[in-house]
């Protein structure tokens, strides 16, 4: 599974999936809706997109957040309800995303 706090990593497999289709990052941007600088910058920082722009670059890719964020041998062995998470969890905001993680851990040490 991607970490999704490895902004090199991330724009990697995108990068990858960009050069499966042909596309020039010009093209990527303007398929997924996101500025061409933006696309850019992340190469160059290596920053974190957010899940909206993540979002955007798979719906480009016509695949979901999960399915880019997992291999394929990682996606078969998940359960329906562990899919159904993962996909919830990409509509979250990173604040919610914290607060979500913080309560789950929270409902462990209380076992």
């Amino acid at each position: 599974m991607l970490d999704l706090s490895d902004g090199r990593a991330i724009y990697e497999k995108v990068n990858r999936l960009r050069e499966e289709k042909g596309w020039t990052i010009y093209k990527l941007a303007e398929a997924a809706g996101v500025s061409k600088a933006a696309l850019y910058n992340w190469r160059e920082k290596g920053s974190i997109p957010s899940l909206i722009v993540l979002d955007s670059l798979c719906g480009a890719f016509e695949i979901t957040i999960i399915d880019f964020l997992l291999d394929g041998d990682e996606l078969m062995s998940l359960t329906q309800e562990q899919k159904t998470l993962l996909d919830e969890l990409g509509t979250l905001t990173s604040s919610q995303r914290k607060a979500l993680i913080n309560l789950v851990r929270e409902f462990k040490r209380k076992d």
